[in-house]
Formats: C-alpha cells, structure tokens, sequence
C-alpha cells in the first residue's frame, strides 16, 4: 500500500433506527445525515448510496470544470451534472451498486469540441470515480465498547 498523500477523520454516530448524523473532521463543514428508505429506515436523509452517487457526479463535475479553466483556460459555469444509478443484486442476493451513469450538460455556450483537450483527460483526474471503478481497499474492524 502506498503511503497517504492526505488523510481525514469523520465521526458517524447512530441517532435512532438507521439514521446517523456524520461529523466531518473539519467544523466548518455542515453535519450531515444518513437514512435508509422503507423498510429498514425511514428515509428521512439520503442514503449511504445517494451520497456515494452524489460524490461520483462531483467529483467528475469538479474535473471537468478544473480542467477546462486551469489547462485550456475556458470558464465553465452552470454545468448541470446528472447521476443514474441501478442497484442490482449478486450472486447471494445481496444488494449492489450495479452501475452508475453520469451525464455532464455543459452550459449553454460551451460545446464539447472547445473541451476537446479535456474529454480524453478529465476522468483520469476524479478521485472518486476512479477509486470506486478501480475497487478500494476497506478495512474493518469491530471494537468492544470502551470500559
């Protein structure tokens, strides 16, 4: 493994049922929530994949606009990014993110072919999108509660 360029802590702790709150490490970050939906939650915030769709569409979003304004110097406003996601089952019928679709609509003004140094380079660049396509290492451990 290689060694952490940047690290971050978050805090989640359980409120009622399966909604969470989420304490970023940084407190000018707002708090935020997680639900599950019907039948184990009761929807009451985004859910785990939500936010993990959300995270996928931003960061391509966010690669997208850094690239046209730092490398070709073209300013892009008013991207409107769009995120489908199908949730599909394995083998042991356990639920799965199957596939997630992102569609980048640029602004009006803005076409493909005056990006065109970026479409072949803007992903590579994703954090997220590439760690989630490439597979991330996740370690687990349970601890007893402290005595």
């Amino acid at each position: 493994m290689t060694k952490p360029v940047h690290e971050f802590d978050m805090t989640i702790v359980q409120k009622d049922g399966y909604l969470f709150d989420v304490t970023f490490d940084d407190e000018k970050h707002a708090h935020v929530q997680i639900d599950e939906p019907p039948p184990l939650g009761e929807d009451r915030a985004p859910n785990a994949v939500r936010y993990l769709a959300a995270a996928v569409g931003n960061c391509l979003s966010a690669s997208l606009v850094f690239c046209a304004s730092r490398k070709l110097k073209v300013a892009v406003n008013g991207l409107e990014t769009k995120v489908h996601v199908e949730i599909t089952r394995d083998e042991q019928r356990r639920l799965r993110v199957g596939r997630i679709e992102v569609n980048l609509e640029l602004p009006e003004g803005r076409s493909k072919a005056e990006l065109e140094g970026c479409m072949e380079l803007f992903e590579s660049f994703c954090t997220v999108t590439e760690s989630v396509r490439a597979g991330i290492q996740v370690d687990v451990h349970v601890n007893d509660a402290p005595a």
